[in-house]
């Protein structure tokens, strides 16, 4: 009777255990970036006075997360051309070729591989970023980040407040930084991403 009792109980620890390994190597959970929610930003200073401020109004890519793995990957790219700053002769000169050179280069690119986590939250996303066709490592940290269930579009949403400071010179722009222009440039990324 004893051995008749232990069979049907070592049968559901195994298919417990079958589960939760089911559960741990779950895929990864794909989110599309919503582009009205979804901008790049940058500030400079001008002649160390006031902030000088522009985002960029075209990006499209997806994010990948494996919370259980607390694993990620996001593909991020971004219309150069796409630049606005409110003043039409500014956005003109950031497109030619002192700046973003857009005709020639059309697309920035930034490829995260590497995320950090806190609970369920993630707290910076390190990879590449691609500008005038050079690639280096950036670091972005996130300041602020939240998922939530979105009544309009029937879907997951996740997304925050991501920033970084570059020193544009590593990717090859360099106009007027001899004439008082910082190298510094701070980006904000603001995003959201709908899980599909």
């Amino acid at each position: 009777m004893a051995l008749r009792l232990c069979r049907p109980t070592l049968g559901i620890a195994a298919l417990a255990a079958s589960a939760a390994v089911t559960l741990a190597h779950a895929a990864p959970e794909r989110y599309v970036v919503d582009p009205t929610h979804t901008f790049t930003m940058f500030e400079v200073r001008h002649f160390n006075t006031s902030t000088v401020r522009a985002r960029f109004d075209r990006t499209e890519g997806f994010v990948l997360l494996d919370r259980e793995s607390r694993t990620g990957r996001a593909e991020i790219t971004i219309d150069t051309a796409s630049v606005s700053s409110g003043i039409a002769s500014f956005d003109t000169h950031l497109k030619n070729p002192d700046f973003f050179d857009s005709a020639r280069v059309p697309k920035a690119r930034f490829v995260g591989t590497q995320f950090s986590f806190d609970g369920e939250e993630v707290t910076a996303v390190a990879g590449e970023l691609t500008l005038l066709d050079k690639t280096l490592p950036v670091a972005l940290k996130a300041t602020n980040y939240n998922c939530y269930d979105s009544p309009i579009l029937k879907a997951r949403v996740c997304g925050g407040d991501f920033e970084t400071t570059i020193k544009r010179s590593r990717w090859g722009m360099n106009w007027g930084i001899d004439r008082g222009i910082p190298d510094d440039v701070r980006l904000l990324i603001q995003i959201e991403a709908v899980r599909r």
